[in-house]
């Protein structure tokens, strides 16, 4: 069953005002207020997992949301047990403009920034 939590916390995840500003920017774009930002982990990149971001209206079983700054994040229970504790950021810098996780779970980092390894 999911769960909403409005604080980070210990098994949560944070939500920066950038981030939150451009979450709610490409809501507005879709035209359907429901829309989440999902966080996701996957297996895969140089160093061993990968982020995912991607928009989404549903809520499975197995989610959990976490709402910041006026918006609404989802993680799947399995990912959040590599993303407990960290905060979502938006960059816009001369890489280009990016969602970024600040993961105290991660033991390193490839130099992307979207994969991991614990």
């Amino acid at each position: 069953m999911s769960e909403t939590a409005t604080t980070s916390g210990k098994r949560g995840l944070g939500v920066s005002e950038s981030a939150a500003e451009r979450i709610s920017q490409l809501i507005a774009q879709e035209g359907n207020a429901a829309m989440m930002l999902r966080v996701s982990v996957s297996g895969g990149g140089c160093a061993g997992f990968q982020y995912g971001f991607s928009l989404d209206d549903k809520i499975n079983d197995d989610d959990r949301v976490f709402e910041e700054n006026g918006v609404k994040v989802v993680v799947d229970d399995m990912s959040l047990g590599l993303v407990a504790g960290a905060r979502l950021d938006f960059v816009n810098d001369m890489m280009g403009s990016y969602f970024s996780l600040n993961n105290p779970n991660a033991s390193s980092t490839c130099g992307c920034g979207s994969s991991f390894a614990v």
